[in-house]
């Protein structure tokens, strides 16, 4: 698999709706299987699915659907027991780990429930940690102005809000300027005012940047501000919904 982004060519396809588009991420009969000593448990159970460049996709599900299983192979933090993900016409099924780690170094920004910033760095230092492993980067200060973080600059986690915080660690994920941003329960921790600033802060990335988006939530509300919401249940996907009445974050009622 070949690191570099400029590389990494897709082809051309069709939206459900029928517009052109580049498929960023193709997924064929992905199945994983866990093996809990004499229980066997089947988090994905033959998904198919498609995200599309610079669109927002809201998977949407309960505990335990596998919508993390899944947003985790797409990653390339955990691999398919049978099937097959392709990132822009590259087959990532039988990449290596290091192959694997290039692929999320320079191809993929991940937000999670917690931020996992270091206590001991400042906001700014805490984005700098990843554009110094980057090929092309933005600044730090740059990264955090997108998400309205630039007036806390030299600000500890300990001094910062819950939301603050995670727009933190939202700028540490797309300073690195990736094409994929995923978000694994990005607004599980915080109320629903200060998640609500933190679903700003996502859209304004996919918006202004083009990043395709994946957000994992099991709040239906939240599914409203996507371009595409896909249900899942038991290992499986149950629906997909192209949304064309998408509202702001701004005006979600939690």
């Amino acid at each position: 698999m070949v690191a570099d982004k400029t590389k990494l060519s897709g082809d051309e396809t069709s939206r459900p709706n029928g517009s052109p588009v580049e498929a960023v991420f193709s997924a064929r009969g992905l199945t994983k299987v866990y093996d809990m000593g004499e229980v066997q448990v089947n988090a994905l159970r033959g998904v198919d699915l498609d995200l599309y460049s610079a669109e927002l996709v809201v998977l949407l599900g309960a505990s335990g659907s596998g919508k993390s299983t899944l947003l985790n192979i797409l990653g390339g933090l955990d691999t398919a027991t049978a099937g097959k993900v392709t990132y822009r016409g590259r087959d990532l099924s039988n990449a290596t780990e290091r192959e694997l780690t290039e692929f999320r170094r320079f191809h993929i920004g991940f937000v999670f429930q917690f931020y996992n910033l270091i206590p001991s760095l400042t906001a700014r230092e805490n984005v700098t940690v990843v554009t110094e492993i980057s090929n092309d980067a933005m600044k730090p200060e740059e990264a955090l102005e997108i998400v309205n973080m630039g007036n806390r600059l030299d600000h500890f986690p300990s001094q910062l809000s819950g939301g603050e915080q995670q727009r933190v660690a939202i700028a540490r994920a797309i300073a690195k300027k990736p094409a994929v941003l995923l978000c694994d329960e990005p607004t599980g921790s915080l109320d629903s005012v200060t998640g609500t600033i933190v679903l700003e802060a996502i859209e304004m990335v996919n918006r202004t940047l083009g990043t395709t988006t994946a957000l994992i939530t099991h709040n239906a509300t939240i599914a409203s501000m996507a371009d595409r919401i896909v249900r899942l249940n038991d290992g499986q996907i149950i629906d997909i919904k192209e949304n064309k009445e998408k509202v702001s974050p701004e005006k979600l009622r939690w």
